[in-house]
């Protein structure tokens, strides 16, 4: 069941985010910041985590859940170190996704060959 409820979850905000796409004039770099920013304030108001624990993979994989990661590692850092726990936090919390995000895509790279868009 949990498989299940991942799978409807993370197709639901997917396919909320792909009518954000069609219906508005939104580009999908400001779409993807929207996300981000939504997990991060439903992470600081503390309705993600209770959703990220029911919904699990269906709401940890998408973008919301990397905007959430990076609220929970500011919070835990800049109660470890204080201010500068604001500019450490981030990184700390989502250096892995960050990573593999970054290895992966220009392995891919390889593969495929990219063409910029004229």
């Amino acid at each position: 069941m949990d498989y299940i409820i991942a799978f409807l979850v993370g197709g639901a905000i997917c396919a909320l985010t792909q009518i954000l796409l069609d219906k508005t004039k939104l580009l999908p770099g400001r779409v993807m910041v929207i996300l981000v920013c939504t997990g991060a304030v439903l992470g600081a108001i503390g309705l993600y985590e209770p959703f990220a624990k029911w919904a699990g993979a269906g709401a940890s994989v998408p973008l919301t859940g990397f905007g959430n990661a990076l609220f929970q590692g500011i919070k835990k850092s800049v109660n470890q170190e204080g201010f500068i726990g604001i500019f450490r936090g981030g990184f700390t919390a989502s250096a892995v996704g960050i990573s593999a995000a970054l290895i992966f895509s220009y392995i891919i790279s390889w593969i495929f060959n990219p063409k910029m868009k004229t």
